[in-house]
């Protein structure tokens, strides 16, 4: 038997792209989806963005992001808002298919600032970073890891988990479908834009 998951991540409150995505999931038939958090952020349309995510049974982890607008939230916002960010969990852990996930905004064990940054400003994989990253999840005890946070859009393997980014909707144009058990990946452009493969401030870039 194959699951084949839909992934996205960084959808900041842009319900566009973000429907563009779940567009392609339901054309290709996807069981289920994963969203790895930062459901808020930069624009004013949050309350259609997380309507879209919970029509879809969409199953998301809580982001930098979606933490500071709980700790910032208007008494004249929308209260559903709250109450669906408040209820989202740090990371997922899941077995499918034999297969071990884990889900984590920025990298783990439950990080949502920080992350796992692999690409050079021009896409490109750094070595070094790579090296680095092996090393840090030498004994993490998975088969998958999927990530969030750096708005890069990869997936590679380092040492025994295969670390993937579907990258942010709305910055990079992208979303991803994973197939269990094989771990195979595939890659979709949303909007009719090319894929930007990093999409950073400058900050990041450390």
């Amino acid at each position: 038997m194959t699951t084949r998951i839909g992934l996205i991540s960084d959808v900041h409150s842009s319900p566009e792209p973000l429907a563009q995505a779940l567009e392609i999931f339901r054309k290709e038939q996807v069981d289920e989806i994963i969203c790895a958090g930062d459901i808020a952020g930069y624009y004013d349309t949050l309350l259609p963005t997380i309507e879209l995510l919970a029509e879809s049974n969409c199953k998301s982890i809580i982001g930098n992001h979606d933490q500071s607008y709980l700790e910032k939230a208007r008494p004249q916002d929308d209260p559903s808002i709250r109450t669906y960010l408040q209820n989202l969990p740090q990371f997922l852990d899941l077995e499918i298919e034999q297969k071990r996930l884990f889900v984590v905004h920025a990298n783990p064990p439950c990080e949502q600032h920080g992350g796992i940054k692999l690409l050079d400003p021009q896409g490109a994989i750094r070595d070094d970073r790579i090296n680095e990253w092996t090393l840090a999840l030498s004994g993490f005890d998975y088969d998958v890891l999927i990530v969030g946070h750096t708005h890069q859009v990869y997936a590679e393997q380092l040492g025994n988990v295969l670390v993937v980014n579907p990258g942010s909707s709305v910055f990079n144009h992208s979303c991803m479908i994973m197939s269990l058990p094989d771990m195979s990946l595939e890659t979709f452009a949303l909007g009719e834009r090319e894929i930007v493969k990093c999409w950073n401030f400058s900050m990041l870039y450390s």
